[in-house]
């Protein structure tokens, strides 16, 4: 996953073109330019998490209507189901609406070499929990076709949530100097 994760950065700094090459030779400006492009590939993996993390509460709605049409089971899971639905549609949001993870020359939050390598393992980890959400929601379809108890794959896609939205909380204190 870390290849994937460096990847992103890769690409960008792949794309340059001569324009590029020819403003890199100006004194000053290569150091900001490569900041520019650190926060295109921060935006380009954040943009990927959470359409995989959409796709996921897309899946997870159709689970929440399936159980819905269901009286008895509506009134039981009713309550913990729109937790989880909270849950992501929040994390989303965080993570569409966070400031880019490598600040520009103007702005007030300074990422220097050392964060950066801390907020890519935290990308990593944003990956690897992605997954997880995606996996305990595909759970969670599984027992809703099969009609069976719904407790645990509920309470493993909340914990993955959970832990999920910590780990991005812990991102943003990086970003703001808190760590």
């Amino acid at each position: 996953m870390v290849e994937k994760v460096e990847g992103f950065y890769e690409k960008i700094v792949g794309d340059s073109g001569t324009l590029r090459n020819l403003l890199s030779k100006i004194p000053g400006l290569s150091g900001y330019m490569e900041r520019g492009r650190r926060r295109e590939a921060d935006q380009l993996l954040r943009d990927t998490i959470t359409g995989r993390l959409e796709q996921a509460r897309l899946a997870y709605s159709a689970i929440y209507q399936t159980v819905s049409r269901d009286i008895i089971m509506a009134m039981d899971y009713a309550e913990r189901m729109g937790r989880a639905d909270n849950l992501m549609m929040g994390l989303v949001g965080k993570i569409k609406d966070a400031p880019v993870g490598y600040a520009g020359f103007f702005s007030a939050i300074k990422v220097d070499e050392e964060d950066l390598a801390r907020l890519y393992a935290f990308d990593e980890q944003m990956l690897n929990h992605t997954d997880q959400v995606q996996a305990e929601v595909d759970a969670l379809s599984k027992v809703v076709n099969e009609g069976g108890d719904l407790n645990q794959p509920l309470s493993a896609l909340t914990a993955a949530l959970l832990e999920a939205n910590e780990i991005f909380n812990s991102r943003q204190e990086v970003l703001n100097g808190i760590q």
